[in-house]
């Protein structure tokens, strides 16, 4: 398929004469697993020499070669994709190699390496994890056209549209008809394919998903949960429908990753099996017991006394501030301190699983950074600080429109650990637009809009102060580093006219919830509406195009005397229906309070302002230790309770769920 030198066919080890099946590209005969690659409909074995070449060492890539391809030019194409599937499971069973197989199918590639994974359990072998790349689960109806029925023009224009072939192989007659013939014939038996919605493979599945790909969605994507009993992710790439193979040097790190994950698991096996939950308090005790306290408090609630101690005056007024008399923010935590929880006893929770799937996505916890603005007032680093911090301890962050850093700095900080971003609905539509194709450009997963803050609510310990650090400059980089945004200031424009110019755009105090709908136009990334407290509000939200709300006060810094957001949750989650993602903010501070969420109808929280007075006190290693506590709490919390999982919360684990 394309005028890649192709590699000989090899055998695998041991077999006599060379496999039609698999080749190697880059040999490794040292190498601790074994990543077989499925290309896309009408594609070929070379298409994967890219990622071959960017994987480490400790990984060798074989690359599925389909009959009818390159060499075998004349070669009837298979019929179906358990004739495909059979061939490869045969030349893989056929090899005493023993060691991990991992298996990466990319768009029909996909069905084909889940179809292996099957015969290979069937046959007493097992793969170690299914990639999957630019593919719809295997029972749901992939929506493809019949190609016999699509002429050659038109199909080749498709082509162009979506990528991934050379201009110079579609410009040359001979080789695009041979295109065009193989890609028609793997569409047919792409066609008579079908699939169980109950059937599952062992292997875990890790959706590798291009964020600007434009035949597969998120949602669509969440159906892959189905189809295995080991867990299932979606990790996001930039780029198109063909980024794993355009992009092998960025592909190639979340595959590596879990690899390597996978393996050292698999090491530690016969290992006796750690109690995670205690390693922070063991850590603490053993350090305590050598002289060294910790650095910080760790208890959460004393943060806010100990951030006012170090930070400047002003900046601490902006971080800890909450509208008028602060009322909203005393019922908040009121509302959690009124929820009783009941322990249970003897339920052999040695171990709590406080892993949770969001839009598909399998999250480590229920817990999610809140986006705060203009961290630079707490420290030097701000949000780049934060998201290294997330990052170490799993903890997926939401970067705040107002950041101090830009979303591209944040997201290099992250890396390839999953992350969101909220958005300020801007009243200039076109910034607005710019921001969400950079967060989608950038890898962020979700945009969360809030809608709460069209006006700024009265907030005393900030007008006390006279401070605001956007006025400063600070907690404005995603606008003045925006091209759109750089378009409406003269050529000669200085700090002082970029910040007024923020001022007046930044914010749309007209916005209705056709504006929501608008956005939703704009991407394909899930939509979360924050500041959500009505149930009204909330149905609203998903007849504009959300898929997901976040009940939230605004921590309190809006509406002075409003209802709590623990209080509103209930009711939100009623209205909305069981299925679609429900989290909530404002007054947690605890893995208790977390617990409490969950079982009033959370799929997970938002956690705000702790984390920041623990950058203020330690820049990174402040934001971890709340981490670490937090999570530590949570899951002590959910193994005396008596809950395994986050599946076995509910409201039964209140004493009063109904918050009298």
């Amino acid at each position: 398929m394309t005028n890649t030198p192709t590699a000989a066919p090899v055998s695998p080890a041991g077999a006599a004469g060379p496999s039609r099946w698999l080749r190697s590209y880059h040999p490794r005969a040292s190498a601790a697993a074994r990543l077989v690659c499925f290309p896309h409909a009408g594609g070929a074995a070379n298409a994967f020499v890219g990622l071959s070449a960017a994987l480490p060492e400790d990984v060798e890539l074989l690359a599925v070669q389909y009959p009818g391809r390159q060499d075998r030019r004349g070669e009837p194409c298979a019929r179906d994709l358990a004739e495909l599937a059979a061939g490869v499971a045969g030349a893989l069973a056929a090899s005493p190699d023993d060691r991990p197989l991992f298996l990466l199918g990319h768009s029909m590639g996909a069905l084909v390496a889940f179809e292996t994974a099957r015969l290979l359990e069937a046959q007493g072998g097992a793969a170690a994890r299914l990639f999957v790349s630019a593919a719809r689960p295997p029972a749901q109806d992939w929506e493809e056209p019949d190609l016999a029925l699509v002429g050659d023009a038109e199909l080749v224009a498709g082509l162009r549209r979506l990528g991934g072939i050379p201009e110079p192989l579609l410009a040359d007659p001979e080789i695009a008809a041979e295109i065009l013939r193989l890609l028609r014939a793997d569409h047919r038996a792409l066609l008579r394919h079908s699939c169980a919605q109950d059937t599952a493979v062992a292997a875990p599945v890790t959706v590798l998903l291009a964020t600007a790909d434009p035949k597969n969605s998120p949602a669509q994507m969440a159906g892959w949960a189905r189809h295995t009993v080991r867990g299932h992710e979606v990790v996001t790439l930039s780029g198109g429908h063909f980024a794993l193979l355009e992009r092998p040097a960025e592909s190639a790190l979340p595959v590596t990753e879990r690899i390597r994950g996978d393996l050292a698991r698999a090491e530690g096996a016969g290992a006796p099996d750690p109690e995670p939950l205690a390693d922070l308090v063991r850590e603490l005790m053993l350090e305590g017991l050598a002289g060294r306290p910790p650095r910080l408090t760790t208890d959460l609630t004393a943060l806010e006394a100990a951030a006012g101690r170090v930070m400047a005056p002003e900046a601490f007024a902006y971080v800890s501030g909450t509208a008028g008399s602060g009322a909203t923010g005393r019922a908040n935590r009121a509302a959690f301190d009124r929820l009783r929880l009941v322990p249970r006893m003897l339920r052999g929770t040695r171990r709590a699983d406080t892993s949770v799937t969001l839009f598909g996505q399998r999250l480590p916890s229920p817990v999610l950074l809140a986006p705060l603005a203009a961290q630079q007032v707490a420290h030097p680093e701000g949000e780049s600080a934060t998201a290294r911090a997330a990052a170490a301890t799993g903890v997926p962050m939401v970067l705040s429109t107002f950041a101090s850093r830009t979303l591209e700095e944040v997201a290099e900080a992250a890396g390839d650990h999953p992350r969101w971003f909220q958005l300020y609905l801007p009243s200039d539509r076109a910034v607005g637009a710019s921001l969400v194709r950079r967060a989608e450009a950038s890898g962020y997963g979700a945009i969360v809009v809030t809608v709460d803050a069209t006006h700024l609510g009265f907030r005393p310990a900030e007008l006390d102060s006279g401070y605001s650090p956007f006025l400063r400059g600070t907690g404005i980089a995603n606008f003045t580093g925006d091209p759109a945004f750089r378009a409406g200031l003269p050529a000669d424009a200085d700090a002082t006219a970029a910040v007024l110019r923020w001022a007046q755009i930044s914010t749309d105090p007209t916005l209705t919830w056709e504006d929501l709908a608008r956005l939703r136009g704009l991407t394909r990334l899930p939509i979360l509406v924050k500041g959500i407290l009505h149930p009204d509000d909330a149905r609203l939200a998903l007849e504009h195009g959300a898929d997901g709300v976040v009940v939230s006060t605004h921590g309190g810094r809006q509406l002075d005397g409003s209802v709590s957001a623990l209080e509103s949750l209930p009711a939100v989650r009623a209205a909305v229906g069981p299925e679609v993602p429900v989290l909530m903010d404002s007054g947690v501070r605890t893995g208790s309070d977390v617990l409490k969420a969950l079982a009033l109808g959370a799929d997970a929280v938002l956690y705000g302002r702790p984390y920041v007075y623990g950058l203020g006190l330690d820049g990174r290693r402040g934001v971890e230790h709340v981490l670490r506590c937090l999570l530590t709490d949570l899951g002590l919390a959910l193994a005396l309770t008596g809950c395994a999982s986050l599946a076995d919360v509910g409201p039964h684990v209140l004493a009063n769920g109904d918050l009298r």
